[in-house]
């Protein structure tokens, strides 16, 4: 059983159906699911729609937007979100608009910030702290918890917010994002450094040399970077 929900279909005023999906994290077989979308969409509205995934990470963008075979081709625009100006919407009138904003290309990362508190501030309290709960998520994809929290300082009317039950909450997972991307991007260089290291003392690696490294945790791959040039071979490396 498969419960497939869209993040965004739309039909745009031509007529056409325009889907699209946001993504943090990085999905081999993000084509397939695409497809899967395609398909289930048309089965529902007789009509295919034009779709995008705004690749919204922090690592590097590797996903494929393609997918082939015998008498099937299949193909969707995957984007990193960063491609795109944030200036537009921070000029936007709509504050959602305005948060959206740090995920994209921005000229001052202070100043973005600093430019979306001060329309925060000017809501009512209701709406500030939904507001202040969708930045600090978005801001923690983007490591700026510690920029909103040096600008909110100079904000008395923002700072009881950051300290309110639900933000104080959404605070913490918008930091742990962060830092949670942080480590796996670590984690990732570290591996591909051991795998050249390795590369260069044995030569090419085999399959399951290879296999096992993508399965390791962070400590595996310090055990092996500390037994790398006292094993004679690679089946005497731990893990």
């Amino acid at each position: 059983m498969r419960n497939r929900r869209v993040d965004l279909l739309g039909e745009a005023a031509d007529g056409r159906l325009i889907h699209i999906e946001l993504q943090s994290t990085h999905e081999r077989a993000m084509a397939l699911r695409m497809a899967e979308y395609s398909l289930a969409i048309f089965r529902q509205f007789g009509r295919f729609p034009e779709q995008v995934v705004h690749y919204v990470g922090e690592a590097r963008l590797r996903m494929e937007g393609r997918l082939s075979g015998p008498h099937f081709q299949f193909a969707c625009r995957i984007a990193d979100i960063r491609e795109f100006d944030g200036e537009p919407l921070l000029d936007s009138e709509y504050l959602a608009d305005n948060i959206l904003a740090v995920l994209m290309r921005l000229r001052d990362r202070r100043d973005t910030v600093r430019r979306i508190l001060e329309r925060i501030q000017e809501r009512e309290p209701a709406e500030r702290e939904i507001a202040m709960a969708a930045l600090l998520i978005l801001a923690g994809l983007r490591k700026l918890g510690t920029v909103i929290e040096r600008e909110v300082e100079t904000m008395p009317i923002l700072d009881d917010i950051m300290d309110h039950e639900v933000i104080g909450r959404e605070r913490k997972r918008g930091m742990a994002l962060g830092l949670e991307e942080g480590k796996r991007i670590a984690f990732r260089r570290e591996t591909a450094l051991i795998t050249r290291q390795l590369e260069k003392r044995f030569g090419p690696l085999p399959g399951w040399a290879t296999d096992r490294l993508q399965a390791m945790n962070p400590d595996s791959i310090e055990a092996v970077a500390l037994r790398l040039f006292d094993a004679a071979s690679l089946a005497e490396l731990p893990g």
